[in-house]
């Protein structure tokens, strides 16, 4: 088998022409909401809630996926959903309609998800899990860079003009559905259960958590106790806002960031397949950990460049690679339930995670909220070291 396949490189794209879509929109985001009347504490939680939608439908449309033995049509559909949510964040732009138009945006994530990474796991031998997830992740990050170039070219010569950007974002997330048609999934020869399929409820996380193994357990458990105080990076876009750097300022590192991501998803994927996901997991973990320490005392654009330098190292590092690490230990029939199931449980400490931070920011400040995540991932980091085993 070919470390990557035909049917990995389309999958990529289609990523890619997603994440041009959305990354256009996520710079301007937290400026755009505060414009139309979000406080702080409000933007973190729809970030929350937005995220937990995302995870919570991940489980059960994964678990949908297994029994039918289909993932394309999750696929296509979640994109579609994805794409068509943009331009209603324009339209529906007061507090209620934007809570609906970034969930419906969420929804379609959690849809597509899990049957995608299924399909790129079913590209992949154990040998190479990690070079597969790490190009997919490198192609879905480029876009997070092209996007946002996208939006500053845009908003240099129309300054301000946010909700014009979320029509243009339509057309990459359009052509993203359009990809999925090239793919060719495998036939199989299972027939649907239909008693199975009537018994999956929208919480079926909890079900396969009781029966899975003791392995997936312990390393989605160390996994979730970090995801539960990483919140959402709005928060360190709006750090760099606080310090008063200008839009395209805020922009132009966040292109950096996706940048150094792109670059090392690959890298990154290929070291975890040589010397393990645990050790590689694990060293993001520290970088993670010296960025929220280092955003404390950040207050001009070089100490940010360089902290967002060690930020895309760390996403490079971590990302794909627990995927990679959940579908290694998880049996082939259930890669979409086992990793939704995990998507479920991290997306509702993401869920908290950005409420707490945005509470944390309100009562406390800026300093406090990176301190805390900094302090509490230096525990996960121990937690993984002694009680997690590195197997593949």
């Amino acid at each position: 088998m070919k470390t990557i396949s035909k049917t990995v490189w389309i999958l990529s794209f289609v990523s890619l022409f997603a994440d041009v879509a959305s990354e256009m929109l996520y710079p301007i985001m937290p400026i755009y909401l505060k414009s139309i009347g979000f406080s702080i504490l409000l933007i973190g939680i729809l970030e929350g809630v937005a995220e937990a939608t995302a995870g919570l439908s991940k489980s059960y449309f994964g678990k949908l996926s297994d029994i039918t033995g289909k993932r394309l049509p999750f696929v296509r559909f979640g994109y579609l959903l994805s794409a068509c949510s943009k331009p209603l964040m324009a339209l529906f732009a007061f507090p209620l309609g934007v809570f609906i138009a970034r969930t419906l945006d969420r929804l379609g994530k959690g849809i597509r998800t899990s049957s995608r990474d299924a399909l790129l796991s079913d590209e992949a031998s154990p040998e190479t899990k990690g070079r597969v997830f790490g190009m997919h992740r490198s192609m879905d990050t480029l876009g997070a860079v092209i996007g946002p170039i996208l939006a500053l070219v845009f908003l240099y010569f129309y300054p301000e003009h946010y909700k014009t950007l979320f029509f243009i974002a339509f057309i990459p997330g359009l052509l993203s559905v359009f990809i999925t048609f090239l793919v060719r999934e495998k036939k199989t020869n299972s027939a649907t259960n239909i008693d199975a399929l009537k018994k999956v409820s929208f919480f079926s996380f909890f079900s396969y958590w009781k029966h899975s193994s003791s392995d997936y357990k312990k390393l989605s458990l160390g996994i979730l106790a970090f995801t539960l105080f990483n919140s959402s990076d709005v928060f360190l876009l709006l750090k760099i806002k606080e310090a008063g750097l200008s839009d395209t300022y805020i922009i132009g590192i966040y292109i950096f960031y996706n940048l150094v991501y792109a670059i090392f998803g690959y890298p990154f994927g290929s070291l975890g397949d040589k010397i393990g996901f645990k050790k590689t997991f694990i060293g993001g973990l520290v970088l993670f950990a010296l960025v929220y320490l280092g955003m404390g005392f950040a207050s001009n654009v070089y100490s940010f460049l360089a902290l967002f330098f060690l930020y895309g190292l760390y996403a490079a590092a971590t990302e794909s690679i627990a995927k990679a690490w959940i579908s290694s230990i998880s049996d082939k029939k259930d890669t979409a339930t086992a990793i939704g199931t995990f998507t479920g449980f991290q997306s509702i400490c993401t869920m908290l995670a950005s409420s707490l931070s945005g509470l944390l920011w309100v009562s406390f400040g800026a300093y406090t909220t990176f301190l805390v995540t900094a302090i509490a991932t230096f525990f996960v980091i121990v937690y993984l070291l002694f009680s997690v085993d590195d197997k593949k």
